[in-house]
């Protein structure tokens, strides 16, 4: 059994900064891409940004204000959001995929956590 826990979100003013983290425990053998997504009222969820063991990448609208990286040691994920907009704002969630040490593939969500940006 894997499990992931989200931690970080709140609100911010606009041009702040926040941090997320998303923490998975269990029977992990080995996490291959760790991505962090978000829901805003009204629209789908969208691709924020992704790392795997050798490469990152990010939606446009966030390249060179949010930072993606991982603690393999640690199986966390981390975003870090600078220069936040108001247009930010949504239901942040991170993604693993993963092997199980019963060499099983998982892809597991975390709980979501808001991020609210005021302008």
């Amino acid at each position: 059994q894997v499990q992931l826990v989200e931690s970080g979100g709140g609100l911010v003013q606009a041009g702040g900064s926040l941090r997320l983290s998303c923490a998975a425990s269990g029977s992990i053998f080995s996490i291959n891409v760790m991505g962090w997504y978000r829901q805003a009222p009204g629209k789908q969820r969208e691709l924020v940004a992704a790392i795997s063991r050798s490469s990152t990448n990010y939606t446009d609208s966030v390249k060179g204000r949010f930072t993606i990286s991982r603690d393999n040691a640690k199986n966390t994920v981390y975003l870090q959001m600078n220069s936040l907009k108001p247009e930010d704002t949504a239901v942040y969630y991170c993604n693993l995929i993963l092997m199980g040490r019963n060499l099983r593939r998982y892809d597991l969500w975390g709980q979501g956590t808001q991020v609210t940006v005021s302008s």
